[in-house]
C-alpha cells in the first residue's frame, strides 16, 4: 500500500481504474460523465476527486489514520445484523449496542458505507473496497428477500410504513408513527449506497438505491400535501438532497419531483423570504433541508432555493455560531446573538458542523469566496478536528464549550450515536476542500493542509508543505510534465495580519482578487516553487451578547486553557483574565512554538495557565471562553463573589441537616433506601437517581417550631424524562421536572414545607418518586434549612 501511495503522489499518469469521487454531498466535478443532468447555473469552482489529493504528515493525516484504524475494526456483519433479520434472513453477526440496538438502528451502516467508500477513494486500499462490495452484496440480498425495494433495520418498520402509506400520520417531532425519525435512517442507507457508486464505481449499489427511491415514491404517492407536511414534522435527514442526486445520475425526473415531497414549507418558505424562524428549532434537522435547496438550485436554477441557502448560511454563521464554528445548545438553536448563557456540556453537536461544511462547499462552488473558506477552516480545525481523540479515533457527540468542561468521547462498539456515524466520515475526507478547480482551469488553494494535488488533466502536481499553525510559511512545489499557463489562487485568510509571496525566490506584488485570493497567473515550469508567508498573531472573538467574554485564537486555531485533570470547583469557577492590556498578544507568552503552547499569569489567581490548540485537548478540563476584566472592574466583580460567599455562610448557619448522596455513612445516617436506584459522580459531587419508575427516600432533621425548607441540588442539562414527585412523610409536597434547568451549573432549588407537616417533629422522611417512564433525580445534595 505504501508503494501505491507514493506512486499516486508523484506520478502524473492518468488513473482510470478508480472512479471519479467527490464529497458525500455530491458537488459538481469537471465534465463528470456519470451525471446525465448537468448544472444549469455556472459552476465557478469544481471539486477535485478525492483520489487526486493525498494528505501529507500533519494533524489531519493523524486524524485520518486513527479513523481508518477504527473503521477497519468494525465488523460489517454486526452492522448488517438487523437488515438481514428484518428481511427474513439469518444474521451473520450479533447486533451492536448503543443506538444500533435502538429506534435508529441501521443509520450507522449508511454512514459506515459512505466512510469506507471515501476511504477507498483516498487510500485505494483493496481491503476497504472488499468491505464496500461485501456490504452492497448483502444489502442486495436483503432487498431481494423483501421484494418491495425497501431495506432497513428500524424496529416495527413494516407497520410504520404501512400506516404512512395509508395517510395515517402521527408525529410529535422526533417520532413518526412511533418510530424514531425513520426517514432519517432511510437517508443514511440511501446516501451510503450512492457513495459506494460514486467513490468505488459499484453499479449494484446504484441499482439498490434506485429501488429504494422507487419504494419511497410508492409509499408517498397517495398522500396529499397536508399529510406530507405533517409527516415532515419528523426529522428526515437529507432525503431531498439524495433524491436530487439520483435525478442527476439517472436523468429520471421522477426523482427530482419526489425530492419536493421532502420540502418542509413551515421552515423553508420563511427562509426564502429572509425570515429567521430558527430559534427553538432542532439545528441538525434543518441543515440537510438547506443542502437540498443548494443542490437543487445547481440543477434547476430555482432562485427560491438559492435564496433559502444563502439566507440560512448567513443566519447560522453570523447569529447562531460559537467561536469554534459549531452551533446549537442541547441540539437546539436559541435566540440570535444570545450565546453567552448557552455554554454547556451539550453545545455544538458535531453533526451540525458536518452538514454546515457540506452546505459551505455548495455555496463556494457557485460563488468562490475567502469568506466562505474562512468559516470552513475555522470549523474544520476547531470543531471537526477537535471532536476526535487522535489516539484511538473516538468521537464527540457534543463538543463541550462549558467553562471548565471537558470532552466526552464515544466507545468503539457500544455508542453509535448520530455523531459517531457522521464522525466516521468526517475524518477520512479532510482532502476534499483543500483545492478546487476554477471554471477556467486554474487552481483554488483554500486550506493550508500539507498535501499533494495530482491535477492529471493539466499534467501538473502541486505539493503543499506547511507546519501551520506553528509555522507561518507555506511552500508550494510544482511538478509539471511541460510548461503550462494557469492561475493559482491562494486564499488570503481573514486571520492573517500580512502576506508576502515569492516565486523561485523573487518577491511578487500582492494581487488579491475580489474573491479574497492571492492570484499568481503565469506559465508554470517543472520545479517552480512558491513560498507564502502569513502573519500570525493572537486575537480574540467575543460573545455577541457579552464583549468581555472572549475566545482566544492564534492563526486559524482556537486556544484552550488547560485546567488539569480535576474539574474546577463549581463555586470558585474557572480563572478569569485580569489585565489593563488591550492587545491580547500581551496576555500570553509563547512557551513552545513547535506545540504552539502559550502560558498566561494575568489571571485572578496569578497562577500560570497553559493554553494549547483546542484540537489537541483530550481528557483535560479546559476553558475556551475567558471573562476579561480590568483591575478596576475585577475589584467590583470580586465584591459580588464575596457577597455570594457571605450568602453561602448564612445558608450554612441556617442548615439543620445535609445529605451527601452516594456516600456510605451519610446515607446510613439518613436511613437512605429505595428501588431501582443508581449512582454516579460528576462535577466533584456524587449523585443518586433512579431508573424508570423507581424511588428513593431518606430522613432529615427539622425544626419543630419553625418554617423548614427542603433544598435540593441539581445539575442543569438536557434532563428529559426526569419528572418526579417529592413527598414529606405521607404527604405529596410538589412535583419537579428537571428539564427546566438548562444551564451547565448547579441549581439549588428550594421547596418550602408547610408548618403543619413538621410541627412537633424532629425528623421527617423525604421521598422522591419517579413518574411513569421517568426517573427521579439525579440529586447531588439535599439539605434542610430553617427559616
Amino acid at each position: 500500500m505504501k508503494t501505491l501511495y507514493k506512486y499516486l503522489l508523484y506520478s502524473n499518469l492518468c488513473i482510470s481504474t478508480f472512479s471519479t469521487a467527490v464529497a458525500q454531498s455530491y458537488l459538481p466535478t469537471w465534465q463528470d460523465k456519470r451525471m446525465k443532468v448537468k448544472p444549469t447555473v455556472p459552476i465557478k469552482a469544481y471539486a477535485f476527486d478525492l483520489q487526486q489529493v493525498q494528505l501529507l504528515e500533519g494533524p489531519f493525516k493523524t486524524a485520518m489514520l486513527a479513523d481508518e484504524k477504527y473503521l477497519l475494526s468494525i465488523e460489517p456483519d454486526r452492522l448488517l445484523s438487523g437488515f438481514r433479520s428484518h428481511s427474513g434472513l439469518k444474521p451473520k453477526g450479533a447486533l451492536y449496542e448503543g443506538w444500533e440496538s435502538s429506534g435508529l438502528a441501521g443509520h450507522t451502516l449508511g454512514h459506515y458505507l459512505s466512510a469506507i467508500s471515501m476511504l477507498y477513494a483516498s487510500s485505494h486500499n483493496p481491503a476497504v473496497l472488499e468491505r464496500v462490495n461485501y456490504i452492497v452484496d448483502e444489502l442486495s440480498e436483503c432487498q431481494q428477500a423483501r421484494k418491495t425495494g425497501y431495506i432497513g433495520a428500524i424496529p416495527k418498520e413494516d407497520t410504520i410504513w404501512a400506516e404512512v402509506a395509508k395517510g395515517d400520520i402521527r408525529s410529535r417531532g422526533f417520532d413518526l408513527n412511533g418510530g424514531w425519525s425513520p426517514w432519517y435512517t432511510v437517508h443514511k442507507v440511501f446516501a451510503g449506497l450512492l457513495d459506494a457508486y460514486l467513490y468505488t464505481n459499484n453499479t449494484k449499489a446504484l441499482l439498490i438505491a434506485q429501488k429504494l427511491a422507487d419504494w419511497t415514491q410508492q409509499t408517498l404517492k397517495n398522500l396529499d400535501d397536508e399529510q406530507i407536511q405533517k409527516m415532515l414534522l419528523c426529522e428526515y435527514g437529507g432525503m431531498a438532497e439524495t433524491l436530487v442526486n439520483l435525478y442527476a445520475i439517472t436523468g429520471e425526473k421522477k426523482y427530482m419531483d419526489l425530492s419536493y415531497k421532502f420540502y418542509d414549507k413551515r421552515i423553508l418558505d420563511p427562509l426564502a423570504n429572509r425570515q429567521d424562524v430558527l430559534p427553538g428549532k432542532h439545528s441538525n434537522t434543518q441543515i440537510p433541508k438547506i443542502i437540498a435547496s443548494a443542490r437543487r438550485f445547481e440543477l434547476n436554477k430555482d432562485v427560491k432555493d438559492k435564496a433559502i441557502a444563502d439566507f440560512f448560511w448567513e443566519t447560522i454563521i453570523r447569529h447562531h455560531s460559537y467561536a469554534t464554528g459549531g452551533n446549537s445548545n442541547y441540539e437546539y438553536l436559541g435566540q440570535p446573538d444570545k450565546l453567552n448563557d448557552q455554554l454547556t456540556e451539550n453545545t455544538t453537536e458535531t453533526c451540525n458542523t458536518y452538514n454546515m461544511l457540506k452546505l459551505t462547499r455548495h455555496l463556494f462552488a457557485l460563488e468562490p469566496s475567502s469568506y466562505l473558506m474562512d468559516y470552513y477552516e475555522k470549523a474544520l480545525y476547531n470543531h471537526i478536528l477537535a471532536s476526535q481523540n487522535h489516539e484511538d479515533g473516538m468521537m464527540c457527540y457534543f463538543v463541550s464549550l462549558r467553562m471548565g468542561g471537558r470532552k466526552e468521547y464515544s466507545t468503539p462498539f457500544t455508542t453509535f450515536t448520530c455523531c459517531v456515524g457522521s464522525g466516521m466520515e468526517n475524518h477520512v475526507k479532510y482532502n476534499e476542500s483543500i483545492y478546487y478547480r476554477g471554471d477556467g482551469g486554474g487552481i483554488y488553494v483554500n486550506l493550508f493542509i500539507p498535501s499533494v494535488l495530482n491535477y492529471k488533466e493539466k499534467g501538473l502536481i502541486l505539493k503543499q508543505e506547511s507546519n501551520l499553525p506553528s509555522g507561518n510559511t507555506i511552500t508550494y512545489s510544482i511538478n509539471a510534465t511541460k510548461s503550462i499557463s494557469l492561475p493559482i489562487r491562494i486564499r488570503k485568510p481573514g486571520w492573517s495580519t500580512s502576506a508576502t509571496v515569492a516565486v523561485n525566490g523573487d518577491k511578487q506584488p500582492l494581487q488579491i482578487d475580489k474573491e479574497g485570493y492571492i492570484v499568481l497567473n503565469r506559465k508554470w515550469k517543472n520545479n517552480d516553487k512558491v513560498v507564502l508567508t502569513l502573519g500570525e498573531n493572537v486575537y480574540t472573538e467575543s460573545m455577541p451578547d457579552n464583549p468581555d467574554r472572549k475566545a482566544i485564537f492564534y492563526g486559524p486555531v482556537m486556544l484552550s486553557g488547560v485546567l488539569g485533570d480535576k474539574e474546577p470547583d463549581p463555586i470558585a469557577g474557572v480563572p478569569v483574565l485580569v489585565t489593563n492590556e488591550k492587545d491580547p498578544n500581551n496576555w500570553l507568552k509563547m512557551v513552545d512554538p513547535k506545540q504552539l503552547a502559550f502560558s498566561t499569569t494575568q489571571t485572578n489567581t496569578q497562577e500560570s495557565i497553559k493554553l494549547v490548540p483546542f484540537y489537541t485537548t483530550k481528557d483535560q478540563y479546559y476553558t475556551v471562553y475567558w471573562d476579561v476584566f480590568s483591575p478596576q472592574t475585577w475589584a467590583v466583580q470580586k465584591k459580588a463573589y464575596d457577597e455570594e460567599k457571605k450568602k453561602q455562610q448564612e445558608l450554612e448557619a441556617r442548615t439543620l441537616d445535609i445529605l451527601r448522596p452516594g456516600e456510605m455513612q451519610p446515607e446510613r445516617d439518613h436511613n437512605f433506601t429505595g428501588e431501582k436506584i443508581i449512582t454516579g459522580e460528576d462535577h466533584l459531587h456524587k449523585w443518586r437517581s433512579t431508573e424508570d419508575g423507581g424511588y428513593f427516600s431518606y430522613t432529615m432533621t427539622v425544626d419543630p417550631n419553625r418554617q423548614n425548607t427542603l433544598m435540593n441540588m441539581y445539575w442543569g442539562m438536557d434532563n428529559r424524562g426526569r419528572v418526579f414527585d417529592i413527598w414529606i412523610d405521607d404527604i405529596k409536597l410538589t412535583s419537579e421536572d428537571l428539564n427546566k434547568y438548562k444551564e451547565s451549573r448547579f441549581y439549588y432549588i428550594s421547596y418550602p414545607i408547610p408548618v403543619e407537616l413538621t410541627k412537633g417533629k424532629k425528623k421527617v422522611t423525604v421521598k422522591l418518586i419517579a413518574k411513569a417512564s421517568n426517573s427521579a433525580g439525579p440529586v447531588y445534595g439535599s439539605r434542610m434549612v430553617k427559616e
